[in-house]
């Protein structure tokens, strides 16, 4: 099996779009296992009476994630990331994991954002990992310091302060086509997501081939008592070698989010060529 390199789009599109980079063996990934129910009913297009409203309360539910003081997570077939942004201090954490053990290829990456500094801890496994060259290198149990000059603009190692939403639920919110309120803080509806290939959680090349299926993805919302978004839940379609799957966004704990902490010196180390050429 040829062993690919995590490229930043593709990587950042993995940790939500399995079969991408973590190898199954198949090229397919499996519906999560705590998928929502297919939205049904009549859904009010947008600019009938009512609807207007229910997006307006889905815009403004991502205001105050602009404001960089949350916890958050972010959950598909194969996939997790979770972590906390604190703009405050200008520091982010996140821990991510694709595949398992069982996969040909499974990475663990636990990131830490502290303004201008970056480090990483990388767990490579599963039954390919030893063919990745220079794999010694990289599972050192250690926080590899990144160079800055050679992750600007990379999605996978980066964070930009001046974008603090990893899953980029602005910007999807800002393609709904149809949506109804369901019930308190609850909504429903589709998303062009053709429209928010930059959002951070759907991998382009997925936008791509859903084809004319992009313009209608199902999805549902809540928002907590405040009228923040807690939870955005999009139905992709299979397409490609994706099966189709839940994709789930969470956001907790607005304001109350901690600065991440930097890793001692001593379980720190200089990371070597062979990481940047995994990713590059």
């Amino acid at each position: 099996m040829k062993i690919r390199r995590f490229s930043a789009a593709a990587f950042a599109a993995a940790l939500l779009i399995p079969g991408l980079t973590a190898c199954n063996g198949t090229g397919t990934g499996e519906a999560g296992a705590s998928a929502s129910p297919t939205v049904s009913g009549s859904i009010a297009p947008s600019g009938t009476p009512g609807s207007s409203d229910a997006k307006q309360a889905l815009l403004n539910s991502t205001n105050a994630i602009r404001e960089g003081n949350f916890k958050f997570s972010m959950t598909a077939a194969g996939s997790t990331a979770e972590g906390q942004v604190h703009e405050p201090s200008q520091s982010a954490q996140m821990r991510m994991t694709i595949g398992d053990p069982s996969s040909d290829l499974m990475m663990k990456l636990d990131l830490i954002h502290m303004k201008p500094d970056s480090y990483v801890k990388v767990e490579l496994g599963g039954k390919a990992a030893s063919s990745i060259p220079g794999v010694q290198k990289l599972n050192l149990g250690k926080y590899q310091h990144l160079d800055q000059t050679r992750i600007k603009g990379n999605r996978a190692l980066g964070f930009d302060f001046d974008q603090l939403d990893p899953a980029g639920s602005a910007v999807l919110t800002q393609g709904i086509t149809e949506v109804r309120q369901t019930g308190e803080g609850a909504y429903a509806g589709t998303v062009d997501v053709s429209k928010a290939a930059q959002a951070g959680s759907l991998d382009p090349a997925v936008i791509t081939a859903l084809g004319a299926q992009a313009k209608t993805v199902p999805f549902t919302a809540k928002v907590d008592p405040q009228g923040r978004l807690s939870e955005m839940v999009l139905q992709v379609p299979a397409a490609g070698q994706s099966a189709a799957q839940d994709i789930k966004i969470t956001y907790t704990d607005y304001g109350n989010a901690t600065a991440a902490q930097k890793p001692p010196a001593d379980q720190v180390v200089e990371a070597p060529p062979e990481f940047y050429n995994l990713f590059n």
